[in-house]
């Protein structure tokens, strides 16, 4: 059979381009296409680096030009990669703080939807990895990290370090941990102005020795305020993680909290949206999955504003007890929890590893995931 450019040319107008809207020859991806008898060589330029985006775009490509051309044809597609250059206004800002690796924010647009529960279990799973970890409780205004890891009594140690006094994290679970609830009492309520929170915040992230962490996780007040911005203003921020439950009540806040990352002043990569209290599993009928609050709809807004969809978290009572005794749920061995713990946690190193090839990296590391465990390399 006499091969011709033109149908090939046809037949690869029935492949999308992602994020485009528009065919692969449209769009103009298809640089050149030579017919040597049965043979075809397919020239494409993407924007999309990643390994699963030039596998996917090569599968499609011998796919239809089997099926529309010639099912015998011998393809060869040789692949470009061409990532646009990122605005300067896209550049980290903040005071880089030595040892930390990758600085993650914990966000949500409202209270009530589990921030802080999941911020804690994402940090217990990436100890259970291998990463280092560190958490900086930074809800001022209703800290609760010390009860959720069981430290609620404890207090920082001043260390010596090249000859200034720094505060020790406290420890718990593998995870550094410092909270504005351990310098205040119990039933004090605290009642400062921006100014004085954002001081106390500094301190907390500055004047504390931190070591060698491969992961610090930001726990944010819920909302979009001044607390938010002036963490954005102090450090280098890695990325985003926006924390929400399907009601459309919840949604609407958590994309105005996607808007206030992405906002030019801010400017920091959005790694995706979770799903908590996504459905409820009664243990007597453990194959049934009511949606209490909606089915999916934090999926749906990540689809819609084109963001990752990191996991969900369904809706189990003993999270809760966990969280009240002082031990996150992700620590419990073979169970659904875990599970789902775990699939978020990876989907968030993935993110990070995305984020850093493609954008300049906070520090100069590199993640590998292997056979579901993660590991971090130095370069």
């Amino acid at each position: 059979m006499k091969l011709d450019k033109n149908d090939v040319l046809r037949a690869l107008e029935n492949i999308t381009v992602p994020g485009e809207g528009k065919n692969m020859v449209e769009s103009g991806a298809v640089k050149n296409v030579q017919i040597f008898g049965d043979e075809v060589e397919v020239d494409i330029t993407i924007k999309n680096p990643s390994l699963q985006a030039r596998k996917k775009t090569e599968v499609e490509i011998l796919k239809v030009i089997h099926r529309e051309v010639y099912e015998k044809a011998k393809i060869k597609v040789n692949i470009k990669v061409d990532v646009p250059e990122r605005p300067k206004t896209n550049e980290i800002k903040g005071k880089p703080i030595p040892g930390i690796q990758n600085i993650i924010a914990v966000a949500s647009g409202k209270g009530g939807v589990g921030k802080s529960t999941v911020t804690a279990n994402l940090a217990v799973t990436l100890a259970k990895m291998g990463f280092k970890v560190g958490l900086l409780d930074a809800d001022i205004y209703g800290p609760s990290m010390p009860i959720m890891f069981d430290v609620a009594h404890e207090k920082p140690l001043a260390v010596n370090i090249d000859g200034k006094s720094k505060m020790k994290p406290v420890e718990s679970y593998g995870v550094k941990l410092l909270s504005i609830g351990f310098f205040t009492q119990p039933n004090q309520a605290v009642i400062w102005r921006g100014p004085m929170a954002s001081k106390a915040l500094n301190q907390m992230i500055f004047d504390a020795h931190w070591g060698e962490i491969d992961f610090m996780l930001l726990d944010l007040p819920p909302g979009t305020g001044d607390i938010h911005l002036s963490i954005m203003q102090a450090m280098p921020v890695t990325g985003a993680v926006i924390v929400s439950t399907p009601q459309e009540v919840a949604l609407a806040d958590a994309r105005k909290g996607v808007a206030m990352f992405k906002q030019d002043s801010i400017n920091v990569p959005v790694l995706g949206i979770v799903e908590n209290m996504a459905y409820f599993t009664p243990e007597e009928l453990p194959n049934n999955k009511y949606y209490i609050f909606g089915k999916e709809g934090a999926k749906n807004l990540a689809e819609d504003l084109k963001v990752p969809f990191l996991g969900e978290i369904p809706l189990v009572q003993s999270i809760r007890e966990a969280g009240d005794v002082g031990r996150p749920a992700a620590l419990q061995t073979a169970t659904t929890i875990e599970e789902a713990f775990e699939a978020l946690t990876k989907n968030v190193v993935q993110e990070v590893v995305d984020r850093n090839e493609n954008l300049p990296p906070t520090e100069a590391i590199k993640i590998t995931t292997m056979a579901g465990c993660s590991a971090v390399k130095k370069k």
